[in-house]
């Protein structure tokens, strides 16, 4: 039995226990004040994070399914892993940056710490755009190189991850940019703290699958891919 069938289970199994801690069998169109009341009370979540976490849950489950094949092409004879471009390094160390940033920057903003906010706003917007120039420079790295997706397995993987990473980053970013404009004039309103966390933990998601990400195409992973190979057949 393979064992993506348990690790799906296991994440709806969270994601249904976590959305019942968060009230979703509640019924505030039956008695709303009083559930709007509880959740102030209880300090539960509001709408936009839960559905927030939803989404990750789903981006998860299909960063999984990717990585389950990689695991299980890897083992083809005509496996070759491209050279890893040293500007993937610098990408990953941006990225790390912007995290802290933007967790920063929500800190401050909790505590209505207006320039210090602004501040690492602007730098977590910096280090966004050299992660993703960075990114986009990689492939142009490989492609000089004649290593094409068509050439091997292995190059497939490559652009199909760190583009499936990207096209998420570039979403996140945009919602980021759409946040920082208007938290920039209007930093003490809660609304706008409150959507700077959301990008935090968004932010925060995307760095541990680019770690991920990044351990698997520079062959850091190979012994453990023998032992995922030998879980999913």
């Amino acid at each position: 039995m393979s064992i993506m069938g348990p690790i799906f289970l296991l994440y709806a199994s969270i994601a249904f226990l976590w959305l019942w801690r968060e009230g979703i069998a509640h019924a505030p169109w039956v008695q709303e004040g009083e559930v709007l009341t509880s959740h102030r009370r209880s300090g539960r979540t509001g709408a936009g994070k839960t559905g927030l976490i939803v989404f990750l849950a789903v981006a998860l489950c299909l960063f999984s399914l990717m990585c389950a094949a990689f695991f299980m092409r890897m083992e083809e004879p005509d496996w070759q892993l491209p050279p890893t471009p040293l500007i993937l390094w610098t990408n990953t160390l941006s990225l790390i940056v912007s995290s802290a940033a933007l967790q920063i920057a929500y800190s401050a903003a909790r505590r209505g710490q207006i320039a210090r906010t602004r501040a690492f706003l602007v730098a977590c917007m910096l280090a966004s755009l050299v992660f993703l120039l960075g990114q986009i420079w990689a492939w142009r790295e490989l492609v000089s190189r004649g290593l094409y997706a068509s050439e091997n397995p292995a190059n497939a993987f490559f652009f199909l991850l760190t583009g499936a990473h990207g096209l998420h980053f570039i979403g996140g970013f945009v919602a980021l940019v759409g946040v920082t404009g208007p938290t920039l004039h209007r930093i003490e309103s809660e609304i706008m703290t409150a959507r700077l966390g959301l990008c935090a933990i968004y932010w925060h998601f995307l760095l541990v699958v680019w770690l991920l990400l990044f351990m698997l195409i520079s062959g850091f992973t190979d012994n453990v891919g023998v032992i995922c190979r030998r879980l999913l057949y």
